[in-house]
């Protein structure tokens, strides 16, 4: 049964919720790229599903407007597929379970135990409404819809963007409504590799777990001061290495890369005598970050389980020591703000994933920054502390930033519809958060872009939420910026 029947705008909404039921995690995207190859099957357009699974489909300009120039639609299929330790749902089979929520009087829409996908469901909806539509004006459309955004713009990044003939480009994957952005970060992924050596040796071994973390998207959220899980659990297992003989088993935490990690486990091995100590420390150190943190966080929450004495493979003192050392230096958060534009990051990282592989423990973190130079030297300072112990650093996904365009029609017509529906002048700015649009600039150097979106909250996270009433006024922007184009 439908959630969203009874809201307006119905032919955006309705779109959305067949996207939601279909799963697009990052990585999964084969369904939903070939829905998007049905529906264009279905209405006679001509489309090209390319080896990433990008699709674009075309559609010809209404009647007086056969001959405007072609207006490039754009957004990404997939999703940052989390959910909550107790949700039963398997996000790589099954859709989400959507519903509306009141809060002081507008309407959200949210997932129950899950993440929502608004980012970017909500623009791919946007584009198959106006490709559906039969009443209203625009010029010659080009819906363009990416794989692997949220993992390294890996789908734009394989685009082959020559048959493309427009050169306006209206990238809908902003989550703040009446904020246009005209700028953004560029960024890469950095997977560093730090060997470890094991033996086998007896004693008691405590899991350690870390949640409750508020998390959120690196680039948007990276200026909150929130808390990095992995880095917490840095903090906590130095304080245990500091004062008693410790060995680490495992460990592991965060799920993206470009997410805030929400959650860290390790598994450590001490002797029987200590394993009461250590434990003390443990909850000593989280009830002082909770105690720092009181006003950013909601509260980090500590489970240690015991388990029985037995001999068990561990990292040696050595790599237990190198190990934890690293991983409490690790650099994370905001390196520098923007000189020139206040209250923007320039340049930023992220420890998304800590991971215990076979032979190594792994390293993932997103780098960010408006400036190339910094970028770079962002790398190199990574790779500098990860050599000093004994590992390197793969580099993925190293995407160009966007930078201001002086003249544009597609900002001064967006300016003025705004102006004119909404009464008040929108916000034109940069963002930090990494946007498609650099990566389409390197293709068609000419383009005209600029990013936009209804307002959401705490994306890629479970408590995301995307308001309706904001989806109907985008809506009504969206149609009368393209009436205008004619």
């Amino acid at each position: 049964m439908s959630v969203l029947t009874n809201y307006k705008p119905k032919e955006v909404l309705a779109y959305f919720e067949e996207i939601c039921s279909i799963p697009h995690g990052s990585g999964n995207v084969g369904k939903i790229s070939d829905y998007l190859v049905q529906f264009a099957k279905e209405r006679n357009l001509r489309y090209r599903q390319d080896e990433a699974k990008n699709v674009i489909i075309w559609k010809e300009g209404t009647e007086g407007y056969e001959t405007s120039a072609p207006v490039i639609i754009q957004g990404h299929m997939d999703m940052v597929a989390v959910k909550e330790d107790s949700c039963p749902k398997d996000l790589t089979t099954e859709g989400l379970d959507l519903e509306v929520l009141e809060i002081d009087g507008e309407h959200w829409i949210s997932a129950k135990g899950t993440s929502l996908g608004g980012d970017d469901g909500i623009a791919v909806a946007y584009g198959l409404a106006l490709l559906d539509s039969d009443s209203i004006p625009h010029p010659p459309l080009e819906l363009v819809v990416t794989t692997e955004e949220e993992v390294g713009m890996e789908g734009a990044a394989a685009l082959d963007a020559s048959d493309l003939k427009g050169r306006i480009f209206m990238n809908i994957d902003s989550e703040d409504e009446g904020i246009f952005t005209v700028g953004c970060a560029g960024g890469l992924r950095a997977q560093a590799s730090v060997p470890y050596e094991t033996e086998e040796k007896e004693g008691t071994v405590l899991q350690v777990k870390l949640s409750g973390f508020l998390g959120g998207h690196s680039g948007v959220e990276i200026d909150k001061g929130r808390l990095n899980a992995n880095l917490v659990m840095g903090r906590v297992l130095n304080a245990v290495r500091s004062r008693i003989d410790m060995r680490l088993v495992e460990i592991s935490g965060g799920d993206k890369d470009n997410a805030i990690a929400v959650f860290s486990e390790a598994s450590v091995l001490v002797d029987p005598e200590d394993a009461a100590e250590a434990e003390t420390i443990m909850k000593e150190t989280v009830a002082v970050i909770n105690e720092e943190y009181a006003s950013v966080e909601k509260g980090v929450q500590l489970s240690v389980t015991s388990v029985p004495e037995a001999a068990v493979s561990c990292f040696t003192k050595a790599s237990t020591d190198k190990t934890v050392i690293l991983l409490l230096n690790y650099i994370d958060g905001i390196r520098r703000m923007n000189p020139d534009m206040e209250h923007m990051v320039q340049t930023s990282l992220n420890l998304g994933i800590v991971s215990t592989e076979e032979n190594a423990v792994v390293f993932t973190s997103a780098l960010r920054s408006s400036s190339e130079t910094e970028k770079a030297y962002l790398l190199d300072q990574v790779r500098g502390l990860v050599e000093l112990a004994g590992g390197s650093v793969e580099v993925f996904g190293n995407y160009p930033g966007w930078e201001y365009r002086p003249e544009s029609l597609l900002r001064d017509t967006m300016v003025e519809v705004y102006r004119e529906q909404y009464g008040s002048e929108p916000v034109v700015m940069g963002i930090h958060a990494g946007l498609e649009c650099g990566l389409f600039l390197s293709k068609l150097p000419d383009l005209d872009c600029l990013s936009y979106g209804p307002q959401m909250h705490n994306i890629h996270t479970t408590e995301e939420r995307l308001s309706i009433e904001s989806t109907a006024r985008t809506w009504e922007l969206t149609k009368r910026t393209l009436e205008r184009l004619r």
